[in-house]
């Protein structure tokens, strides 16, 4: 068999071609090792041990079962299940739906999505950041800080249910642009077709990609590269000039200061000193009126520039011109996603945004600095600011909304204002130490994770505040204590800490202390032209090895057939089987074991 990393970067070379198209694509699902390969990416997320309507889960896989799954698709006799619709809850209180496939479908996908990601990833424009390699919100963020530099309008894109919209007969024309395998592209169909199954009533799905399907990312950015492709041609008829024709007010005093300079060089060697020193002060005056004007003209007619970031399907359109412009820019959009992908605009929800005030996208707050107030330099020489950068800002609802989300905050009407009160959560008081101030840690991390490459990060200070005295409070409340007193009881060092043993020695897990500076990107984060090259992650403690290797890690026995056990959270384990402790002592979710073990785990389940 063919090693998946040598076919996908045969696919990605190919794939440079732009003219290349793919013929024999569907015999790669025939590939034991491309499954194995998938079963290494995706066994560990928890959502495998949830069942599928088939009644599955990652639980007891085996070489057997994927053998058993090549063969119906080498047949084609392979059907993808529908997926079990659940309703999950929103922040705003709304319900969103989400599908649950079988694992079978979900290892099949997961090949899928591998090869499509081969053969696509290499066209897709640097604008595209969703679902990517190398790819993330940070680096759509930091491209539209370093690019949008100037920009007077944004433009909010938002289109109507994106995902549930996409055109299954679009997507296919899209697909046979570059596949020319009949085989592969009716698998793609009978996901696409698969349907949902809600309180056991089926559902056929006529357009949208599968929800929660490992595919529909890849699909999706398939689909809506159409849109960059086009923008990325209407940015070549849109702009217009090299730059910016310098501001009336900038030439009348850089002449004025011409003028005088020549005139004071004549006559310097006859001018009294009181002469000299006026002039001085003529010309000093001048440069600070320089420092302080504009030096190009804001409204130049002949100078335009369009900006264009996306990720998945959230995007945003800066624009160098007139607001008639950007409004004409929007239009056509719209008209683009009619004719062409059959999507719809939102127009109440796709804002054209002046650039001194906060357009948002990915979370954030955008914005363009418009200061032309001077500073000293470090020889004490004034000289103009940076004017029409890009700032993205950590919206002030974002930390309240995630306080009053994990009830550590508690807000009461005050005479003339509000009082903010941290409060203890007393939904976690059940919990032990350590897990209590793992909660909160990772809580604290995710939120500055996010937003760290804000403006003002600073600003999660408050939200910090507020975190330290809930985690205080409940563990008051836990212990029927005071916040003084757990203080005192969990100081260590000036720091809230709690002692635990791991490998023999005393180690302390502290509240976090780590602070809320900005920060850049690394290099690596940053970098939008990584060349992808797939390795093969089979390492010894994989599943996929183990599966080849054949060994079961329970009776120890060679040379055997296993099954992968599987479990969601090792927390849930008590050391009252062997199979239980062997996972407690080596920290790991899974377990390869012969049949007969196997069996033994099942029936002590049941």
């Amino acid at each position: 068999m063919r090693s998946p990393t040598v076919v996908m970067n045969n696919l990605r070379s190919n794939a440079a071609k732009p003219d290349y198209r793919f013929e024999r694509v569907y015999r790669n699902l025939f590939n034991l090792e491309f499954f194995l390969l998938a079963y290494n990416n995706i066994y560990a997320k928890p959502g495998n041990m949830t069942q599928g309507i088939d009644g599955k889960t990652i639980d007891g896989m085996s070489i057997e079962r994927i053998s058993a799954l090549i063969k119906s698709l080498r047949d084609e006799s392979y059907q993808p299940q529908p997926a079990r619709r659940i309703y999950i809850l929103k922040k705003n209180g709304k319900q969103r739906p989400l599908g649950i496939p079988s694992i079978d479908d979900k290892l099949v996908q997961e090949v899928v999505r591998m090869i499509l990601e081969s053969i696509w990833d290499n066209s897709f424009q640097n604008c595209s950041h969703g679902f990517r390699n190398e790819k993330s919100c940070h680096t759509a963020l930091d491209s539209i800080q370093k690019t949008f530099t100037g920009v007077k309008w944004f433009i909010e894109g938002d289109i109507k249910g994106f995902f549930d919209a996409i055109d299954p007969r679009v997507l296919i024309t899209l697909l046979r642009k570059r596949i020319k395998d009949e085989r592969f592209i009716s698998l793609i169909w009978k996901f696409l077709k698969a349907g949902y199954l809600e309180n056991w009533q089926y559902h056929t799905t006529y357009t949208g990609t599968p929800q929660g399907s490992i595919i529909s990312p890849i699909l999706s950015n398939i689909y809506l590269n159409e849109l960059d492709e086009y923008m990325m041609e209407y940015k070549k008829s849109f702009d217009m000039g090299v730059k910016k024709r310098r501001s009336t007010e900038y030439r009348r005093i850089e002449s004025q200061k011409y003028q005088l300079k020549k005139k004071y060089e004549t006559e310097w060697n006859y001018m009294t000193a009181e002469q000299k020193i006026k002039a001085r002060l003529t010309i000093k005056q001048l440069d600070i009126r320089m420092v302080k004007t504009p030096v190009s003209d804001p409204f130049d007619p002949k100078f335009k520039r369009l900006f264009y970031i996306r990720y998945a399907d959230d995007w945003l359109c800066g624009i160098i011109g007139s607001k008639k412009d950007a409004e004409k820019v929007k239009a056509d959009i719209s008209c683009f996603l009619q004719q062409k992908l059959r999507l719809t605009l939102s127009q109440e929800k796709t804002l054209i945004t002046h650039s001194s005030k906060k357009a948002k996208f990915l979370g954030y707050h955008i914005t363009v600095m418009r200061n032309l107030t001077p500073k000293r330099n470090k020889k004490g020489q004034l000289q103009k600011t940076y004017n029409n950068k890009v700032k993205l800002y950590v919206p002030k609802d974002v930390w309240v909304n995630k306080l009053k989300e994990y009830r550590a905050l508690q807000i009461k009407p005050n005479i003339g204002q509000e009082q903010w009160k941290p409060v203890h959560r007393k939904h976690l008081q059940n919990k032990t130490d350590m897990e209590i101030l793992k909660q909160f840690n990772n809580e604290v991390r995710g939120l500055y994770n996010y937003y760290k490459i804000a403006n003002n990060a600073s600003v999660l200070h408050k939200f910090n505040y507020f975190m330290y005295y809930s985690m205080l409070k409940t563990f008051a409340a836990k212990y029927k204590s005071s916040v003084k007193k757990i203080r005192t009881k969990y100081d260590v060092d000036g720091e809230f800490g709690i002692k635990y043993q791991a490998k023999g020695l005393t180690r302390t897990m502290v509240y976090y202390n780590e602070g809320f500076r900005r920060q850049k990107l690394t290099q690596i984060e940053a970098n939008t032209e990584v060349k992808v090259e797939y390795k093969y992650p089979f390492g010894r403690f994989s599943p996929g090895y183990r599966l080849k290797n054949r060994k079961c890690q329970l009776c120890e026995a060679e040379n055997v057939d296993v099954w992968i056990h599987h479990v969601r959270k090792l927390s849930e384990l008590t050391p009252s089987c062997p199979w239980n402790i062997w996972m407690l002592q080596n920290k790991r979710k899974t377990i390869s074991v012969c049949e007969h073990c196997y069996q033994t785990i099942k029936a002590s389940n049941n």
